[in-house]
């Protein structure tokens, strides 16, 4: 993968932004709106020529019905060409990992030279659903040949065929959500709830440090907010907990498995709004434009597991591939970016490397604190994590960096950064 047909990829620039928790500050805002203004703000930062865009790839995992194909919608912005194809995956928490890899493969194939990829979730306008009954008679009547007829059919409507039903978050092969699934990792792999609070902890304190100090408000786009108290601007992330501690962790109870569980809302990713995207071009292209890369895609891996076996342990395996096809080996890694959907998954997934006999060097490991404090819109978090990953590369002048992301249905994601 390396050789790649002579043809390098680099990360140029990436932003996001802010990442609120569900039902707050970006409530109102729908999941094509933070598309189209990360997008757009990526544009006026690396002041890149939308024509010069050769495609589009977005990551969302809960689309709305209105609009199924956000990336097109992105594509059809004033900046960019109409000409400009666009289209939008799933891969579940992987999706805009995977979106970064698709537009790698588009680029050293010789398909493009400049990709604009990214991703976007919005929890607090997920789709409502109508039951499959009250479905059908609505379907039927809309067919009915006279009014006497639809009303008749309309007529069969009962009260409990009115209650909605919201997408589903379990497993549909197990029946599990991911939080079971992690409650059943911290039991299966001896997961501590001290040790989970003490990586939470972590995650927010890290958090808070990358916030005060500069390194996180670089990526954000700051979110105007109307009806918002104040000058109605959102320039930070608000799942930071900057008062929280270890004491005030132990008092939450469990949430999963509430008389012998360890996994709490405190160890565990918020519900979060948000978007992200980064800019990608052949090392050409970079060159003819006037650009100096981030870093450059060396490798990707995805790996898949029996969800009913431990659902998010996947990245064990997706890791090691991809540096296999990096050619390089973990001591060489300089800087980690591991999501954090729970922390039990990610001392499991680090528990995991340890087994390989890896030294596991916390002090390179999501130096920023991660996902349970930035917090995880689905969709949008793979490219957040290649932006970050690729920024502080930068700033440590290390040659090598790993992103691993682990995915509902026992999928795990793995990509190695490099820059020189």
């Amino acid at each position: 993968m390396p050789v790649a047909n002579g043809r390098r990829v680099a990360v140029i620039a990436g932003c996001r932004t802010p990442f609120c928790r569900s039902g707050t500050l970006l409530k109102d805002a729908r999941a094509v709106d933070l598309a189209r203004f990360v997008a757009r703000e990526l544009l006026e930062r690396t002041n890149l020529d939308g024509a010069d865009v050769n495609a589009v790839i977005f990551g969302q995992v809960v689309p709305s019905a209105l609009v199924p194909n956000v990336a097109r919608e992105v594509s059809l912005l004033p900046q960019f060409p109409k000409e400009i194809p666009a289209y939008s995956l799933n891969r579940a928490c992987a999706s805009s990992g995977q979106a970064v890899a698709n537009a790698y493969d588009e680029i050293v194939l010789g398909d493009a030279e400049v990709v604009l990829a990214g991703g976007v979730e919005s929890l607090s306008d997920i789709p409502i659903l109508a039951s499959r009954r009250l479905a059908d008679i609505l379907v039927e009547a809309n067919k009915a040949k006279s009014l006497g007829a639809r009303l008749r059919t309309i007529s069969r409507i009962r009260p409990r065929d009115l209650v909605p039903v919201s997408p589903a978050i379990a497993e549909p092969s197990t029946g599990e959500t991911m939080g079971q699934s992690a409650e059943k990792m911290a039991k299966e792999n001896h997961i501590s709830r001290a040790a989970q609070d003490r990586w939470a902890l972590r995650s927010h304190e890290l958090a808070a440090r990358g916030t005060d100090d500069g390194r996180i408000p670089a990526e954000i786009v700051p979110w105007f907010a109307p009806g918002r108290a104040g000058d109605g601007v959102v320039t930070q992330d608000n799942g930071i907990r900057r008062d929280t501690s270890l004491e005030q962790m132990a008092k939450l109870k469990p949430v999963f498995d509430r008389r012998y569980g360890s996994v709490t809302a405190a160890n565990s990713s918020p519900l979060t709004d948000g978007a992200s995207a980064v800019l990608l071009m052949s090392d050409s292209a970079a060159r003819a434009l006037g650009y100096t890369p981030l870093a450059y895609v060396r490798s990707y891996a995805v790996a898949a597991v029996d969800p009913g076996w431990q659902l998010l342990q996947a990245p064990i395996f997706a890791v090691p591939k991809a540096l296999e096809r990096a050619g390089i080996k973990w001591k060489d890694l300089g800087v980690i970016e591991v999501h954090e959907a729970f922390a039990a998954q990610v001392l499991s997934n680090m528990q995991g490397w340890g087994a390989l006999g890896w030294e596991i060097n916390e002090d390179v490991i999501n130096v920023m604190g991660g996902s349970i404090a930035i917090g995880h819109p689905f969709g949008a978090t793979g490219t957040r994590l290649v932006a970050t990953l690729a920024n502080e590369m930068a700033r440590r002048d290390v040659q090598f960096g790993l992103l691993s992301i682990c995915a509902q249905g026992g999928m795990g994601f793995a990509m190695v950064l490099e820059r020189r």
